[in-house]
This record gives structure tokens, sequence and C-alpha cells, in this order.
């Protein structure tokens, strides 16, 4: 069987910029720390939410990390989330669905239901993913993604830092990462040998709920293999989504 090719030797190229950005990304994290507190990175277990709590972690900021456990996670990302809260100085939270409004979705409409209509689907994420978010971000000044703007064209004009709201609530929501590329991410991971997904490594480049992701082919879109069966528009759960 021929040996699988890690995604660090296959995407661990830095754009001539990497030094430049990373130090505006340091700048940036340093003085959230310093004045936009409380702050937390909400982390998906991707790749760029990997080098963010790094950065952190090195940098010794007081900003805790959240992960939305949505129970519909890849084993991978199960077992990564452990290691990263035995291993993290930055505290890990856990943030996890409503169980009684989980069996009401599963009862009625069903699991299978989300490929069945994008509303569907939609409802689900808002289960899973938006409720629990909300709670999370509760009391928060300001919340750190992993967004980038080469992800997708839905997000091809985020800024590094933007007004948002959550339940209602203004928030400022940054983007520390928002210029880099793949490779100025999986140069980090491997320079620093940062601990990431496996699933990365069977050309999965975005990873969310296990019935939602699959891997990519060759030219296939990056976000190619989240909700493949919707429409190309339609790539998001809620969370990225302005009001």
């Amino acid at each position: 069987m021929k040996p699988q090719t890690k995604a660090t030797t296959l995407h661990a190229k830095p754009s001539a910029q990497f030094a430049d950005k990373l130090a505006a990304t340091q700048a940036q994290l340093q003085a959230a720390a310093a004045n936009l507190q409380p702050l937390k990175q909400a982390s998906s277990l991707g790749a760029e939410d990997v080098v963010i709590t790094h950065l952190i972690n090195s940098l010794q900021l007081d900003i805790p990390v959240f992960v939305l456990e949505t129970g519909a996670l890849h084993a991978d990302t199960l077992a990564l989330l452990e290691r990263l809260q035995a291993h993290s100085r930055a505290p890990v939270q856990v943030y996890k669905p409503q169980h009684e409004a989980v069996m009401t979705f599963v009862k009625h409409p069903g699991q299978q239901a989300i490929f069945e209509s994008i509303d569907i689907r939609k409802a689900c994420c808002g289960v899973r993913k938006l409720e629990p978010l909300g709670r999370a971000l509760q009391g928060q000044k300001a919340w750190i993604t992993g967004l980038r703007r080469e992800q997708s064209q839905a997000r091809a004009e985020v800024s590094s830092q933007e007004a948002d709201v959550t339940n209602g609530v203004p928030i400022l929501k940054l983007n520390p990462l928002v210029d880099w590329t793949w490779g100025d991410v999986w140069h980090y991971i491997d320079q620093h040998q940062v601990d990431y997904n496996p699933l990365h490594d069977q050309f999965f480049p975005s990873i969310g709920c296990a019935p939602c992701t699959r891997a990519i082919s060759l030219g296939e879109d990056f976000r190619a293999g989240r909700w493949w069966w919707e429409d190309e528009n339609a790539k998001e759960c809620g969370l990225h989504v302005k009001a």
C-alpha cells in the first residue's frame, strides 16, 4: 500500500509576505488580549484554528478557546480535542447542543432529512452549532475565528476585524489569518510541529460534522467537501453569515 502523503508535505509553501503576515497576526492577538477582554477563540479544530491556538499559547495570552462539540464530529476531530485539552496552556471550553433539542430533531424530521433541503440542514446547524455558539459568546466583547479570504467566494471580502451580532448582541469578530494563504497555514504548522487533524492528510481541507464533510479531489474548490449535495452558494452553517 502506498504511504499517505502528509498535508504538510503537500501544502507547506509560504507566501513571500509570510513573515509580515505572521507579525501582523501576533500583534492583533496581543492587542486583542490587552484591550478587548473578555474574548474567546472559536475553534473547529481545523488547520487555521490550531495555528491560532498555538499562537495564543506561545504568546502566553489570556484568551480561552472554545469548541462546539456538535455530537456529530469525526472521531479524529474528537481525538484531537482531547489532545488539545490535555496540552493547551489556554483553557479549552467545550459547548454541546441541548440534548432535548437534538432528540426532537432526530425524531422529526430525522437525521437523514438534512439531505432533503437546505432549510432542514440549516435547522440542524441551528440546533447543533448556533445555539451552543450563543452560549459560548454570552458576555464576550469579541471572538476570534480562522476565517481567510482565500477560503471561498463568500469570504473574499472578510476583514481582519468586523462588527458582528450574535443573538441580537453586538460583538467584534477578529479574523487574524484573513490574509494568510493555505500554504502559509501549513508552513506554520510544519515549522512549529503543530498537532493537527489527520483528516487533512486525507484531503479534507475544511472539516465539520461527519455527515456534512467529505474529502475533495484535485482541482475542486476549497469548501467543495462541505454540504456537497447543495447549491454552491449555500456553503455556510450560519456562524459566519452577515446579518
